[in-house]
């Protein structure tokens, strides 16, 4: 999709995929199909805690002084851009405890039919019991297929984080065990009245997106010195 059509769907953003179906998986640097990957920092990823608040992820301290929301959908590739370079300018601020991050997973892309959104993230809140969101989170990204995601994808990319895969996470995962918190957790994107992903929200203002610094981790760094967080 043209960044000129994407910036029409997310209205402040400079590339991103729109809540009215468009954009999909599939970005740059998109695996082949059926190929999974781990984030390279997986290792800092996994040491990071995590929780279900309503309809909501938070992960780092639940005390952090500050809070950060991070809007995404597992098909959308522009997501798997930014969770693979500004994304990880988050991480330093969160691991110091100053930044809670306040993860809204969004299925909207799977309007075009598709339930590949709707599985991610109910592998997503699964992994959360588990105690293994964010290394997940980013394994499922970075495994990111041209389709939708399948039971089968999402099991494996599981089995690249140790500790994850057992009986009621599997189960989860086959069963869909998590789809009434899976539509939670849909309107409650829908109700920050953003129209795409993936959005950055400081004190309820997205940041990073009309210069496009969110797709780049020092300039994103830079993004949120300005808004206070990791100056």
């Amino acid at each position: 999709m043209a960044a000129a059509a994407a910036a029409a769907l997310l209205g402040t953003a400079v590339a991103g995929c729109g809540a009215g179906g468009a954009g999909g998986a599939g970005g740059d640097g998109a695996p082949a199909p059926g190929v999974v990957r781990t984030s390279p920092i997986a290792d800092r990823l996994a040491k990071l805690p995590a929780a279900v608040d309503g309809a909501k992820v938070v992960v780092g301290r639940a005390d952090a002084p500050r809070t950060v929301q991070v809007l995404v959908d597992p098909r959308c590739g522009y997501c798997a851009k930014f969770e693979a370079t500004g994304g990880e300018a988050l991480l330093e601020p969160v691991e110091g405890g100053e930044v809670r991050i306040e993860y809204l997973l969004a299925s909207f892309l799977d309007r075009d039919g598709a339930s590949g959104s709707v599985k991610a993230v109910n592998a997503l809140r699964a992994s959360v019991d588990a105690g293994k969101f964010a290394e997940y989170q980013a394994a499922v990204f970075a495994s990111q297929p041209e389709g939708a995601f399948t039971d089968e994808l999402l099991l494996r990319v599981a089995d690249r984080v140790p500790g994850l895969r057992g009986p009621a996470f599997d189960r989860a995962v086959e069963r869909g065990s998590y789809a009434g918190w899976v539509g939670e957790a849909e309107k409650a994107f829908e109700a920050t009245g953003m129209r795409g992903t993936p959005a950055v929200l400081v004190d309820g203002k997205p940041v990073g997106t009309k210069d496009g610094s969110m797709f780049d981790a020092a300039a994103f760094a830079r993004t949120l010195g300005a808004a206070g967080i990791g100056a």
